[in-house]
Formats: C-alpha cells, sequence, structure tokens
C-alpha cells in the first residue's frame, strides 16, 4: 500500500505523513541525512572559504557598476538618497545597497563592504539548493551539488560577489521559490499560509530585483500552480498576491506614477535593444558553445580554452533526456512524487528558456565573454539536468551503463575544478589590479585633485572610494559626454574651477586627452602612476563637446 493510500485510510491530509528523509528515492542513497548534512556544510564552508580569500586579496577587482551600487549604498547609509533603481536606469532593484549600507555606515565605503552581503547570499544559495536538491532528490546528490557550486570559476564567482546590480541574489531567490512551491505542493509543510507569503515577498523582491530571473519565476510559478490550485482560489492566493505586492511595492510604486518614458518595461527594452544586431551563427556559438560553459562555471578568467567547449552541446542533450525522464516519472508517480518530478521537469525548462533568450540577444554574438553573465542562473538547472545521469551511476546495474553514466558527471566536476584552479592562479594578477586601482586614489588624494573627468570604468569606482571627495565625469574615447550614472558628480565636475583628466594607460582615451588638451595650448602637469596618467591642467580646459 502507498504512503498516500495509508494516510487517507488513517484520517490523515495526503503526504503530510512524509518527511524529506524517507522517500523512495532517499532510501536508495548511501548517505542518511545526518552524514549528508555534515558533508554538505564541509563542502560548502570550503566554497565560502575559497571566495572569502578571493574577497581578502582584492580578486576580481572592483570596476564602476560595483561602485555604483556602492555610492546607493553610501547615500542610504547617509540618509540622502533612498533609490529603488540602480543609478542611472529605471529597472534593476538596490537590494545589495541596502544590505551594504550599514556596513559602509560603521567602516567606511569599500569593496569589502559591499560583498560581505554578498558572500552571505551565497552562503544562503549553498543551504537552499542542498536543501531543495536533497527534497526533489537524496542526501547523496544534494551533498554532490553543494560540491559542484563550491568551485568557483571566474565567471561564476564574479556573478556571487561583485554587488554589481542583481546577480548575487536572483539565484538564492529563485532556489528559494522552487524549494517553497514543491514543500507546499507536496504537502510537506503544515504552516501553509505564512509559505505562501513567504513565497510571494521572494517573487515580488526578484521582479524588483533583476528580470533575469523570470523564466526561473514562470517556471516556479507553474509548479505552485500545479501542486495547489484549489488553495490559490482562496486565502492562500490572497496571501501571495499580497506577499508579491510588498516584495514588488518599489517596482510598483514607481510604475504607477513614472511616465511611459520611464516605466521599467521601457527602458528595459531601449536599453536591450540598443546594440546592433549580431548573425545568428555568433549568437548560437556566443549563447550555446561558448556562453554556457562560461555562465556555468568551466572557463578560464575571460576566456574559454577549447577543451572546456564540450559543455554546451552536452547540456542540451542532456537537458533533453532529463525532460524526458521527468515527465515520464511524473505520468506514473502519485500525488506528492507527482510534484516532485513536476518541479525538477521545471528546473530544466527554466535553465533551456534562458539559455534560448539570451542567444537570441545580439550580446550573445557580440560579447559572449563578458554578457555570459545572463546565464547565471542557469547553474540552478545544472542539478536537475544531471540528476538522471547520477541515479543511473549509482543504481546496480552492468558496469558499463554506470560508467557511461557517470562519465559526463565526472568530466563536469573535473572541468569545474580545473577553472577554479585557473582562477586560482589569477588571483595574483588580480590582486596587481586593485593596488594599481587604489595607487590611483592615493594618487589624487595626495595631488588633491578633487574633480576630473575620465572613462566609464574608473569613474565612479574613485568616487566610492573616496566618499565623494573626489568627484568624476566620464567621457567617452574621443571625449563625448559618456555614461554618467549619477548626475550630481557630473555636474559639480562642470562647476570646478579646474579639472583634471585620468586616462588609464595605454588605451585610445589616454591619446585623445594627450591631443586635445596639446591643442588647447593650456599648461598641463602630468603625473604618472602604474596603470594611469594624471592630466592637471592650470586652467580650466572643458572636454570638446562641452566647451
Amino acid at each position: 500500500m502507498s504512503v498516500t493510500a495509508r494516510a487517507a485510510r488513517h484520517g490523515r491530509p495526503e503526504g503530510l505523513c512524509q518527511t524529506p528523509a524517507v522517500t523512495a528515492w532517499e532510501h536508495r542513497t548511501r548517505f542518511d541525512v545526518s552524514r549528508a548534512a555534515a558533508a554538505a556544510t564541509l563542502l560548502g564552508l570550503t566554497g565560502i572559504a575559497f571566495r572569502l580569500w578571493l574577497i581578502l586579496t582584492g580578486a576580481p577587482p572592483t570596476n564602476s557598476d560595483e561602485a555604483t551600487m556602492g555610492l546607493a549604498a553610501l547615500h542610504i547609509s547617509q540618509g540622502r538618497d533612498f533609490p529603488i533603481f540602480f543609478y542611472g536606469q529605471h529597472y534593476m532593484g538596490t537590494i545589495e545597497a541596502y544590505l551594504a549600507a550599514p556596513l559602509v555606515a560603521a567602516f567606511g565605503p569599500s569593496p569589502l563592504m559591499l560583498r560581505i552581503p554578498t558572500l552571505l547570499l551565497y552562503a544562503a544559495f549553498l543551504v537552499l539548493a542542498y536543501r531543495l536538491s536533497r527534497r526533489l532528490f537524496t542526501p547523496g546528490f544534494a551533498v554532490a551539488t553543494v560540491g559542484l557550486l563550491a568551485f568557483g570559476a571566474d565567471r561564476t564567482v564574479k556573478n556571487q560577489l561583485i554587488a554589481g546590480g542583481g546577480y548575487p541574489e536572483v539565484s538564492p531567490a529563485a532556489v528559494a521559490l522552487f524549494l517553497l512551491a514543491a514543500a507546499l505542493g507536496m504537502r510537506a509543510t503544515r504552516r501553509r499560509l505564512p509559505a505562501f507569503a513567504a513565497w510571494g515577498v521572494v517573487a515580488g523582491l526578484l521582479v524588483w530585483n533583476h528580470w533575469l530571473g523570470l523564466p526561473y519565476l514562470a517556471a516556479a510559478t507553474a509548479v505552485l500552480i500545479v501542486g495547489c490550485a484549489r488553495e490559490l482560489w482562496g486565502r492562500a492566493g490572497l496571501v501571495t498576491l499580497v506577499g508579491f505586492g510588498l516584495g514588488a511595492a518599489p517596482l510598483i510604486g514607481h510604475n504607477l506614477v513614472a511616465p511611459l518614458a520611464q516605466s521599467s518595461p521601457v527602458v528595459f527594452f531601449q536599453l536591450n535593444g540598443v546594440t546592433e544586431d549580431a548573425p545568428w551563427p555568433d549568437r548560437l556559438v556566443g549563447g550555446f558553445v561558448e556562453g554556457l560553459p562560461l555562465g556555468t562555471g568551466l572557463c578560464a578568467p575571460s576566456r574559454c580554452e577549447p577543451w572546456q567547449l564540450w559543455w554546451g552541446p552536452v547540456f542540451l542533450v542532456l537537458a533533453l533526456v532529463a525532460a524526458g525522464f521527468y515527465l515520464r516519472a511524473a505520468s506514473r508517480a502519485e500525488r506528492a512524487e507527482r510534484v516532485r518530478h513536476a518541479t525538477a521537469l521545471a528546473l530544466v525548462v527554466a535553465g533551456v528558456v534562458s539559455l534560448i533568450s539570451y542567444a537570441r540577444s545580439p550580446a550573445a554574438g557580440h560579447t559572449p565573454i563578458e554578457s555570459a553573465r545572463y546565464l547565471s542562473l542557469v547553474l540552478v538547472s545544472v542539478p536537475a539536468v544531471i540528476w538522471p545521469l547520477w541515479r543511473a551511476a549509482t543504481r546496480p546495474g552492468p558496469a558499463w551503463r554506470r560508467v557511461a553514466a557517470g562519465a559526463p558527471v565526472a568530466a563536469l566536476a573535473a572541468t569545474m575544478a580545473a577553472a577554479t584552479v585557473l582562477l586560482a592562479a589569477e588571483a595574483p594578477a588580480y590582486a596587481e589590479r586593485t593596488r594599481r586601482q587604489d595607487g590611483l586614489v592615493a594618487a589624487l588624494e595626495r595631488l588633491g585633485v578633487t574633480h576630473f573627468y575620465t572613462e566609464y570604468w574608473s569613474c565612479n569606482r574613485v568616487a566610492f572610494a573616496t566618499a565623494e571627495r573626489v568627484r568624476c565625469a566620464v567621457l567617452g574615447d574621443e571625449l563625448q559626454p559618456g555614461l554618467d550614472r549619477y548626475p550630481p558628480l557630473r555636474d559639480a565636475v562642470a562647476a570646478a574651477a579646474a579639472p583634471a583628466y585620468v586616462a588609464p594607460v595605454p588605451s585610445p582615451f589616454d591619446a585623445a586627452v594627450a591631443r586635445h588638451l596639446a591643442d588647447a595650448g593650456t599648461p598641463v602637469t602630468v603625473d604618472e602612476v602604474p596603470g594611469y596618467r594624471i592630466y592637471r591642467p592650470a586652467t580650466r580646459v572643458a572636454p570638446p563637446q562641452l566647451g
């Protein structure tokens, strides 16, 4: 007699007698729950320690996107401003800024103060991923999941640690949605209304935070409907909607009063439509061949070697196999098991939809190395994609079948481990870049420079590091007006008596600055610091298009 039938016979609600430790799948594991939790904790602490070491050594180096979030945290800590969006655009929330603001207030502005919250978000991601894998699969596989997520390739560590807007928090939020939806659908929680409310709040926060997570939100919503359709017509649905409204309140409030041109959907599509179109072959290669290994942690810093590209096509094949496996299993299962399989299937579908969406964008063809950050969430789907292989490799059967099933999983782990080693080897170079950035800040303060023009990737970084004692305005490579995400900084430079120019060397920007100042005929003092050149004209020399 099934668990469900026994529960019904004794008058208990369906599935309430079940716990994650006694399901059919989990009986097959070699790990019991307590041993699995201990092993997962050890692996998780290893991943956290590796990332903490990177942060303390200045890797990965900070940039002006992260510093823009830092400026928001600084303004919040000072009570000057309470932004709801990343400065310079009307979408992508500022959760990272609000998390970092108390630390910035207590210890001053620095990348470390921004990355302590993101490191904690990564820790939450590990805990949630372990619990989701344990609920959907087995304790032993949940340990393997944490082991894979403990590895840290260059692109994945940047996604997890750099507070550049949305990426560190979207992964734990997506996992939380699936975990709550599965628990509710499987009747594994008695506190149902608080769980529905929590699901709604997390969904709202995700929508405010970053629309990168929409495929995962849609898939988790489908799981919730499959498992709890009747309840959602009553109080549970109302509580879920109220929770969503609370989580998304900043986004909703803005769009209710903003002009159409400043509404989040319009701004989002404008920002994603400014890039020149890319040929389809470039998109396919950048999305499926290069982007997937980069986004899921198989590649070295800033490049993918040919031997690391195997994962793209293999992932697609495994996703199709996994989808068929879960569909077949769901068709034969009773209610709680059907929800379990549906959740795993939804994870696979969300990953594939995210990948297709990315491959359709011009960014996949033009800048696959940097734009692979848009695939950061696919890592959430990897356990569901490889579970059928793990199951086949760990069940009794012919040795050839077990080896054939285990080989791709072993190759995935080995490639991710190699990428982690390559990142560790790159850490000293990253640390040197961080020292150069710190050296520039120190030189500007020593020289008494308080206002200057520079390119995008240097501007807000200096402003944040100095708590805006030094202010800057952004110019393009030909000294045209650039992207000033926080206009008051630009306005302060425009009003300065004799702003300096700061240029990374070598760079087209540096050559353009040198030509412009030479043409102006004004005496200029030039100071060199490692990686940069500081030009200090005796009188004001405005950029050519601003003069």
